[in-house]
Formats: C-alpha cells, structure tokens, sequence
C-alpha cells in the first residue's frame, strides 16, 4: 500500500510540475506575441451539398441490397446533370441559379453579437446580386434599447441595398428581437414562437431608507434640470419620477413608430401595449406574415436556389488555442496515470 501510494504522489508530482511549465510557456508566448491572426475569418458553408449528402445516404441505407448500384447510378447522372447546368450557367446559356444568404443572430441583453452581425451584413451586400435573399435566422427577447436599435438599423441595410429580406424565428423574437425583426420583408415564425413585447421597462433599486435608518447620508450632486431623475442611493423625488416616465413614453413612441414604419398594415395601438403572442396568435395579429420553421423555409428554397450559411470567426487567441492543446494533453495524462496506478495496484495483489 506504501508504495502504490509512492507512486501516485510521484506522479501527481509530475504532473503538476508539467501543467506549470506548459503554462509559464503559454504565458510568454502570449505576452511577446499578442494576438494570433487580427482579422476574423469568414467562414461558408454551402447547405444544399450536406442536404443533399444526407438524403443520399439515408436512401441507400433505406434500399435493399439489390437497388443500392441502381440508386448510386441514379446518384451520378443527378451530378452529370448539375455540373452540365453549373457549365452552361458560366458560359450565360441558362437563367442563373439565385442565392439564399442565411446569417445567424442570438441577441443577448446587450445585443453584443451586432459586431459580426453588421461585418456579415456588409460582405453580403458586397456579394450578392440581383435576386439574391437574405434569410436571417433570429432568436433574442430583447435588451437595451441603444444596442437593439443599432441592430436594427444594420438590418435596414439588407433593405437599403434593394436585396430582398426574411427573418424566420424559430423561439423568440421580442422586444428588442422584434425591433429588429419588423425590418424584413417577410417574417416567418414558428407556431409556438414568442413574438411581441413592443414594450420599455425600467427598475431601479432604492436603499434610501436603509441607509438613513443606519445614519449614513448620500449626496447626489448634479449640474442640469434631469441629469438624474431616479437614484439608488439618494432619495427620489416625485418630479425625477415624472421625468423617467415620460423618458419611458417618448422611448415607446419611438418603438412604435419604428414598427408601425415597417409594417403599415399593424394596429399599432393594438399591439402595442408591451404583450407577447404565440406564432399563430402573431400571424393573426399581423406580426408575422407566415407559419413554419427556419429550417422547413430553407429546404423549401434549395429546390431552387444555392443557400449558403456566411459566418464571420473571431481570431482565437493564441492562449485559446494552445489551452485546449494542453487540456487534451492533461486528460490523457490523467487517464494513462489512472491506467497505470490501476495496473500496478493488481500487479502488486
């Protein structure tokens, strides 16, 4: 028992002493060296091939032994045909074939993805060309106001550029995810999507009384009528929360006027009033203009167009890269140590 006990703080030993050294290295090379690469890299992903695989394959697994050399026949004239038409689509003997852009967008409160968000949006205007569409896929309940108004004004880009635009929701698109949403030509939501929320909300903590009834004063020093209208520490007034409200009015009318802009045919005043509806409640409302999931509306359009998936990665740092190295790294050593210690404690019996 001693020394299979030896053993293993030997190797603990070991092992600690090269997860420091590992990490001495990583810390050096980053701080000479910085980041590694200081542009994103666009990634794209053309989806018709990877649809196109799977039913292929799902096809052959599904026939019977027999069929399987007529179906992969079939399978080759399918793609004799397609690069015939991909040819004579170069050579401008054929209509050309649209593309369906798709871009992703996961709002957070902070809407921090509008960064890449508003990079994809320019490659694509870049790129696309005359009977192109964007297919945005959306998915936020919302946030703050200044950061969702910045993403849906890259969003109005897609229609400024004269391309043609539809948001699909498949979960959520509320608040501040609608603010963006109501920019598109055609919004598409699944039944049981959440849609809505055309609405502003504000709460702010006070412990005002708590600190008097311990004796300890705050001053709020301020140089202008408004520049603070509510407090958490100091003690509010009733015209500081006139004020804030009537800034929560003003931000709701110009939420209103964004919507109502977008889509005219609206009952704003209806449907305003800070509610959210299911999908088919939306489609009912007006909200949205058709029923179904992001994914049905991409394989639906595949029969006719290319869809292509643009991604925009942030460089991975240097320390990123070399750390998942070192944890594989560190989990087979802990695993083969384990083997061993357990290897060696059955030798020994």
């Amino acid at each position: 028992m001693g020394d299979w006990l030896a053993d293993f703080g030997l190797f603990l030993a070991q092992l600690l002493s090269l997860v420091m050294i590992v990490g001495l290295g990583i810390a050096v090379v980053a701080k000479l060296r910085g980041e590694v690469g200081s542009d994103s890299r666009l990634k794209l992903e053309e989806l018709n091939r990877g649809h196109d695989d799977r039913r292929r394959r799902l096809r052959l697994a599904a026939s019977e032994p027999g069929g399987r050399k007529r179906l992969v026949k079939a399978f080759r004239r399918e793609d004799k045909e397609r690069a015939k038409a991909g040819k004579a689509a170069k050579g401008e003997q054929g209509p050309r074939r649209p593309t369906v852009w798709l871009l992703d967008f996961h709002g957070d409160i902070r809407a921090s993805a509008t960064g890449r968000f508003a990079e994809e949006i320019s490659a694509v205007i870049a790129a696309a060309e005359s009977g192109d569409e964007v297919v945005v896929r959306l998915e936020s309940a919302g946030g703050l106001v200044h950061a969702y108004g910045l993403a849906a004004a890259e969003l109005d880009r897609l229609r400024e550029a004269g391309l043609t635009t539809t948001v699909c929701v498949d979960k959520v698109a509320a608040s501040g995810g609608y603010l963006m949403a109501c920019g598109a030509d055609s919004v598409r939501a699944a039944p049981l999507a959440v849609l809505g929320s055309i609405g502003v909300v504000a709460q702010v903590p006070n412990v005002h009384r708590l600190l008097k009834r311990h004796d300890i004063d705050v001053e709020v020093l301020t140089a202008g009528r408004y520049k603070r209208t509510l407090t958490v520490l100091g003690e509010n007034t009733e015209e500081g929360r006139e004020k804030f409200l009537d800034d929560l009015e003003t931000t709701h009318e110009l939420f209103k006027r964004h919507v109502a802009t977008r889509r005219p045919a609206l009952d704003i005043e209806a449907i305003a009033t800070g509610e959210i509806w299911y999908g088919s409640q939306a489609l009912d409302k007006g909200l949205v203009d058709a029923l179904g999931t992001s994914e049905a509306y991409l394989v639906e359009r595949m029969r006719e167009a290319k869809v292509i998936r643009v991604r925009l990665e942030p460089p991975r740092r240097l320390a990123e890269r070399l750390g998942v190295a070192v944890s594989a790294g560190v989990e087979r050593a802990l695993l083969r140590g384990a083997e061993v210690l357990d290897a060696s404690r059955w030798q020994k019996r």
